[in-house]
């Protein structure tokens, strides 16, 4: 069994002598097992003399391990066909160690953030782009020296008592005697005996406290300012184009809560048990809005500028703002039509779980024909909401309070919530609106008009 490099060596000398003979096998085809490198990356060479007139250069020899293509540059994944470019945001430095799928940094785009996983165990050689810099699909992003294990983690430290050895049992010390109480006063220094004191020239001066900075203390005026991602920036110019193109109209309604609290009060640890999902308040919105929209389609419906025609949509698709610390986002709940509450409160749940951590993808916040916005959640009264487009209304829900309503002739309190739709005015006129918005005030505060059809 010979050695790698004695296999080289003997290699060497045959394509030597095959040089002598003028069968010369380089740049034809490649030893077994060897691969011979004449790139501009290997400069160094040797020169050989045959007959004392031949001067030929032979270049380095290397092996196919050696020649192993160990570095890997990283690319942008593809965009959605919506989607034709973002920016990034770094996670990880150069010099850094990352294992396979560890996160290096992610994209941010108009709908999303896609993350950009290393492709194996590897060491971070160079980032292609500056932090915050804008790419499209297929730019290079890093690249990446690749290990062969994964990057070691610190083991915590043992504890101290468990690296020592254990002590040989001694005798439990003795404790001191406690001290007798005293039962008479301590005497008191007679005037004739002054306290020692020291003179002025021998106490030492303290250092005095640092002086606060000028304008660190109250009424500071300072600002600050931070780039605004890309996400901000679609939903401030789609809000502003549905501002700027839209008849934006609100009409207004207050609902009833107590039959829906009461149903879900009541029926929330069976709903649980049977379906391990908590019972909301949403998924009745949401069931209550798909209700209401089959019975008033044009505000499902949308103008095409384009055209001048309307589209009127067989489908139901309800878009379900949820805040997130990056901002707003709005994921879809598909053919709401077909489904129940059960159906309806597991997706809310899943897509809400998705937002929270960041991993919604663009196909799920693709389409919408309706949008419903909850600005209870953070204690809002009242408010407008603004069309999401290309959609023509959305439906805006508020915080619940306890108010005084007349009530068969009698002063009551109960649990109210304000509702308000946005709806286009050039498509939906006030007597549509304002009855698509007494159907879901009805199937909301009567929960028994959706199983009636009413």
């Amino acid at each position: 069994m010979l050695s790698r490099s004695r296999c080289v060596s003997r290699a060497f000398s045959r394509s030597l002598s095959a040089f002598q003979k003028g069968n010369c096998p380089l740049g034809r085809r490649s030893l077994p097992g060897v691969s011979l490198c004449q790139g501009p990356g290997y400069p160094n060479s040797r020169k050989v003399v045959i007959n004392n007139n031949s001067i030929f250069s032979v270049r380095f020899f290397r092996t196919t391990a050696v020649c192993k293509d160990d570095l890997v540059t990283v690319k942008t994944p593809a965009f959605a066909e919506s989607v034709t470019e973002g920016d990034v945001r770094w996670e990880k430095a150069v010099g850094d160690t990352v294992a396979e799928d560890e996160v290096v940094c992610e994209i941010e785009t108009d709908k999303t953030s896609v993350q950009v996983p290393s492709p194996a165990n590897g060491v971070i050689e160079a980032l292609l782009v500056p932090d915050g810099g804008k790419v499209e699909g297929g730019t290079p992003l890093f690249t990446l020296r690749k290990t062969g294990a994964a990057p070691a983690k610190a083991k915590p430290a043992e504890a101290p008592a468990a690296a020592a050895p254990k002590a040989e049992p001694t005798a439990a010390p003795v404790p001191p005697p406690a001290a007798p109480i005293p039962t008479q006063m301590p005497p008191v220094p007679s005037p004739s005996q002054p306290p020692s004191s020291k003179p002025v020239s021998a106490v030492k001066p303290t250092a005095a406290p640092p002086l606060a900075e000028p304008g660190a203390g109250k009424g500071l005026r300072s600002e600050h300012r931070e780039k605004m991602n890309r996400m901000r920036q679609r939903i401030a110019q789609r809000l502003k184009e549905a501002q700027n193109t839209c008849a934006m109209l609100t009409t207004f309604n207050e609902i009833d809560m107590s039959n829906i609290q009461e149903m879900r009060a009541r029926h929330k640890e069976a709903f649980l048990k049977k379906h391990n999902l908590k019972l909301g308040f949403m998924s009745a919105f949401v069931k209550a809005s798909a209700f209401a929209l089959q019975e008033q389609p044009v505000v499902n419906a949308v103008i095409d500028d384009t055209t001048k025609e309307v589209v009127y949509r067989d489908y139901i698709d309800i878009s379900v703002a949820v805040a997130t610390p990056r901002g707003l986002v709005v994921p879809v709940i598909r053919n709401v039509e077909a489904m129940n509450y059960a159906d309806i409160e597991r997706t809310i749940t899943e897509l809400g779980e998705k937002a929270r951590k960041n991993e919604l993808a663009i196909e799920d916040m693709d389409g919408g024909t309706f949008t419903i916005s909850n600005g209870g959640v953070f204690g809002s009264l009242f408010g407008t909401p603004i069309i999401n487009p290309p959609q023509s209304a959305i439906l805006g829900m508020h915080a619940i309070f306890d108010r005084p309503v007349a009530v068969g002739g009698k002063v009551e309190v109960r649990p109210m919530m304000y509702v308000a739709l946005t709806y286009d005015h050039r498509l939906i006129d006030g007597r549509e609106a304002v009855t698509f918005l007494r159907k879901i005030k009805a199937a909301v505060e009567d929960p028994r008009v959706l199983l009636l059809d009413l």
